[in-house]
């Protein structure tokens, strides 16, 4: 399945281990590979904790149409979504995206443009835990730019 919202944690190798064998002659010629962690840091606090929620069926649907119009700009042989919801601790993985593609220069920008779309249009709420307290996360301007460099 090439888009997943899940509550346990994913395996790197297992993710790999499958886009490798989504070549057109069986076996692609790169495969790129995001893996991100809760961070332990925030605007000078420590981090303890965060908690995504989201909603489901329109969060799958919005993926699904970024994992799609990858699919549909770059020649991939595979291309995959992981993205956890619930409380995960500093430290734990929270998203994976991968893409498979017979150049390497494909899978990288696809790649890109995946966790670019992912950190602006995907729709979670985010909340930090740090000295005791739950505070929401805003949408960065700096993610905004990075997103809008590929609407042109």
């Amino acid at each position: 399945m090439p888009v997943r919202i899940q509550h346990e944690d994913f395996d790197i190798a297992v993710e790999t281990r499958i886009l490798g064998q989504h070549g057109p002659g069986g076996f692609p010629g790169a495969i790129v590979t995001f893996t991100g962690l809760v961070r332990d840091m925030a605007k000078g606090r420590e981090i303890t904790a965060m908690t995504l929620e989201h909603y489901p069926g329109m969060t799958e649907s919005e993926l699904s149409r970024i994992h799609d119009e990858a699919i549909s700009r770059w020649p991939l042989s595979g291309a995959v979504i992981i993205h956890r919801v619930g409380r995960l601790l500093a430290g734990e993985q929270i998203v994976f995206v991968g893409c498979a593609s017979p150049h390497r220069d494909a899978a990288f920008e696809a790649a890109r443009f995946m966790m670019d779309f992912l950190k602006t249009d995907a729709p979670f709420w985010k909340a930090e835990e740090s000295d005791g307290r739950t505070t929401w996360v805003d949408a960065r301007e700096s993610d905004t730019a990075a997103r809008d460099r590929w609407k042109s």
